[in-house]
Formats: structure tokens, sequence, C-alpha cells
């Protein structure tokens, strides 16, 4: 007992070093489903993955992924059933950074899409990694 008492603070560092370790774990339901520009690209490639673009018209046009279906994300909810009726296929959300591809997953897992998938970093990372750009 005596050890506790004489280095608590030794096991005040051990404990939070440990919570920090273990938070990307337990807050892994924001970025559940995050791939990064190599995976996406696995997806497409074997898995015949849908990308979906849901920046506005104009982030679209200035360049998009090859073959992304342009699905803003205030109209999402009303145009993925009808756009992508297969819900076992799946979907690679893409915005400029990622941070609204998140909220794209979300709509579609609560549509029934189990397979949804964020591009981490969005078009921003997509760019970087000097992968294809179609301009419409």
């Amino acid at each position: 007992m005596s050890f506790f008492i004489e280095n608590w603070v030794l096991i005040a560092v051990a404990i939070t070093s440990g919570a920090f370790l273990l938070w990307p774990l337990a807050s892994a339901g924001g970025r559940a489903g995050s791939l990064n520009t190599t995976e996406a690209v696995q997806l497409m490639n074997r898995d015949k993955a849908v990308v979906v673009d849901v920046r506005d018209a104009e982030g679209f046009a200035s360049g998009h992924v090859i073959g992304a279906k342009h699905l803003p994300l205030a109209e999402l909810e009303a145009k993925l059933p009808t756009t992508v009726k297969n819900k076992a296929l799946p979907l690679i959300f893409v915005c400029a950074n990622g941070a609204n591809a998140n909220k794209g997953v979300a709509i579609a897992r609560k549509l029934g899409y189990e397979h949804a998938h964020a591009l981490t970093g969005g078009m921003g990372a997509w760019r970087t990694a000097n992968l294809p750009v179609e301009k419409a």
C-alpha cells in the first residue's frame, strides 16, 4: 500500500496515458467508416464502390472523383435511394475536406446503407495523392 501512496504521481501519469491511448477507440463512432485515399481506391476497384460527392454544384464542377455521383448534402436523404438502389454496394462519400462526408455517412446508414464510408480529407486529400480528377 505504501508503494501506491509514494508513487501516486507515476500511477496517475500511467492511467492518463492509457486513457489517451484508448481515446481513439472510444471515439471511433464519429469516424467509423472513414477511409484514406488508398483504401478508397481499393474499395472502388475491388468492390465497385459508388462515390457520392456531397458538395455544392460549384465544388463538384471544379473537380471531382471520376465517375462520382453528385448528390448535395441537403438533397442526400431524398435522392440517395433513387440514385443508388442496391444497399449492399459500398458507398464512399466525398466533400471538400471530409466533414460533410461524415454527415453523409450518417444519413446513408440511417437509410439502411451499412457499407457507407467517408473519404478522410475529402477532395483535398484526393488531389494531394495525385489521383485523377474529372471536371464538369
